[in-house]
């Protein structure tokens, strides 16, 4: 029996880059879907329904920010978009509609491969360590399940995307216990920041997370920043502890 093989939509409108990324990410083992602007992107990924979207920004029709917008309505694929955007903040844009991570163009296939293997793999990854064996946290009104890799506020699921469910995992795993930017990049998104902007992913993640769990986010009582650090999950009480 044939193993499930991963799928990618591709949108980009310049062909080459379709042609290339679709012959490489075929040869180690992904099946890849194109498509060459935004609405053409929506109805692919409806009939396709791919595991990963890697998504250009600047294109025709719809631009990868709506499509993102439109996506994340819908779903919590994983993300990864190209920008050749020079400004740091229509980068960060992205990752507020929810986009898991980008790479800027012109970019090495090379690296996008590598971030593609990483994203899949943190989405998949189940359990940490210091997760109850039963795998269900439950912190003020909020009940983590690991298990099902879902979330609840009260009686209402909360949707968090495959990267934004990693790095709450990741928090509470060792909640008290400050991270910084670089080692929640390392933890979760798999690779070392080689710019200060690089960490740029992390805080606006961190944002998201706050935004759909949090009562104030203006004023957060469970992910709290670390002054000097970085972020830190408050510390999680176990039945029997003082």
């Amino acid at each position: 029996m044939e193993s499930h093989k991963e799928k990618i939509l591709v949108v980009d409108d310049e062909a080459s880059i379709r042609r290339i990324l679709e012959t490489r990410l075929s040869m180690i083992g992904y099946d890849v879907v194109t498509a060459g602007d935004g609405e053409e992107a929506l109805d692919t990924f409806r009939k396709a329904e791919p595991d990963l979207v890697v998504l250009d920004v600047m294109m025709p029709k719809l631009d990868g920010y709506g499509v993102c917008q439109e996506l994340r309505k819908e779903s919590d694929v994983p993300i990864i978009m190209l920008t050749a955007l020079g400004d740091v903040a229509d980068r960060i844009t992205g990752l507020e509609l929810g986009a898991d991570d980008y790479v800027v163009k012109p970019f090495s296939p090379k690296e996008l491969e590598a971030r593609i293997r990483s994203v899949l793999r943190r989405v998949d990854k189940i359990g940490a360590s210091g997760i109850p064996s039963s795998g269900v946290i439950h912190v003020a009104t909020i009940k983590i399940d690991t298990n099902k890799r879902q979330v609840y506020k009260g009686d209402e699921r909360i949707r968090l995307t495959g990267m934004e469910f990693s790095l709450l995992e990741l928090l509470v795993s060792r909640s008290g216990e400050a991270f910084s930017r670089s080692e929640i990049l390392q933890e979760v998104w798999g690779y070392t920041p080689e710019r200060h902007v690089d960490t740029r992913v992390v805080d606006v993640h961190i944002s998201r997370l706050r935004a759909k769990l949090e009562d104030d986010p203006s004023n957060p009582e469970l992910i709290l920043t670390a002054r000097g650090t970085g972020y830190l999950f408050q510390r999680i009480i176990e039945p029997g502890e003082e």
